[in-house]
């Protein structure tokens, strides 16, 4: 059975579903934050945890598996959730990703509208080798990607460099982390001022899917 954390009217016309990263459960300040902005905007957010995550809660300590291993079950949270109207699935950081490699099936079937990903993981930090994006070249999916241009997992001058789908948009939170949280010093910019720039952007952008 997946539990979900629910934010935004009931009737908004759009519904997001994120998952967490890798390291970080569904409730985490950052995940929050994202929530609560979608919801101010008029998006319905729903929030649900893997497996291996929510065996936390009672004291597991499991570590996050191969990230293609959890399709199945991004796949049954969607199919838990039965969403009325379009469904855009995503993430943070590993949850996004995992939607990402479920997506153009989904999408091909109806049963999605867009894809967002938030921090997307295109490679380890420190590894700029070890690329994640081989998928991302050919995507069909509508994607908006959110991320900071300082991110370790990708920053802007890297992210320039590769091969991404013409369907994929990127918004970039100037001096952002992975938590897409600039810091205030040097560009003047708080966490607040790119969450409330991107609840705006994710607006937008979602209302294109329903013309």
């Amino acid at each position: 059975m997946t539990d979900f954390l629910f934010d935004g009217p009931a009737d908004a016309a759009v519904t997001v579903l994120l998952a967490h990263g890798a390291g970080a459960p569904m409730d985490s300040a950052s995940m929050t934050a994202v929530a609560k902005a979608l919801a101010a905007e008029g998006l319905r957010v729903a929030r649900f945890e893997f497996g291996y995550m929510a065996a936390r809660r009672s004291g597991g300590r499991k570590p996050p598996p191969r990230a293609e291993t959890l399709i199945a079950e991004y796949v049954a949270a969607i199919d838990a959730l039965g969403a009325r109207g379009p469904l855009v699935i995503g993430g943070k950081s590993m949850g996004g990703r995992v939607a990402s490699m479920a997506a153009d099936d989904l999408h091909a079937l109806g049963r999605i509208a867009g894809l967002l990903c938030l921090g997307y993981p295109f490679h380890p930090p420190a590894k700029p080798q070890q690329l994640r994006t081989a998928h991302l070249a050919d995507l069909k999916t509508p994607t908006l990607i959110c991320q900071g241009t300082r991110d370790p997992f990708g920053t802007r001058e890297e992210v320039s460099g590769y091969t991404l789908s013409d369907w994929i948009e990127i918004l970039w939170l100037e001096d952002g982390d992975h938590d897409l949280k600039p810091r205030k010093s040097i560009f003047g910019f708080t966490a607040a001022d790119h969450m409330k720039t991107l609840a705006e952007a994710v607006g937008a952008w979602s209302s294109r899917l329903r013309a």
